[in-house]
């Protein structure tokens, strides 16, 4: 059996964690990839981040951690648990910024 990951996501941890640019203005770091397309990350969003229009091929789940994250259906805060089906699309922004741990079970597609 293999032992489980484990790793820590209180906020001054998630603030030593090192990231890298997803997208201008959304930094990533990556904490699990699976051979087929899953990935677990957490997000950071710069005040007035967006990113583009896309597609899920599968679930996404996004847990908000810290400010607010927005699409067309609604703004979610700190506690939010937001569940994107396959075929679902959106383009998703932060006003003022925002830290999110993300869950993809398959790669999502740009519009």
């Amino acid at each position: 059996m293999i032992p489980p990951r484990l790793w820590p996501l209180l906020p001054a941890d998630i603030a030593s964690l090192s990231f890298q640019e997803l997208r201008p203005g959304v930094d990533i770091h990556v904490l699990h990839e699976a051979a087929d397309g899953a990935r677990a990350a957490i997000l950071r969003y710069e005040p007035g981040a967006v990113v583009p229009a896309h597609r899920h091929e599968g679930y996404e789940y996004i847990y908000v951690l810290e400010g607010e994250q927005s699409d067309e259906r609604g703004r979610y805060g700190p506690g939010t648990f937001v569940v994107n089906e396959p075929g679902h699309t959106h383009q998703v922004s932060s006003e003022k910024g925002c830290v999110v741990l993300i869950l993809w079970m398959r790669p999502v597609v740009f519009l």
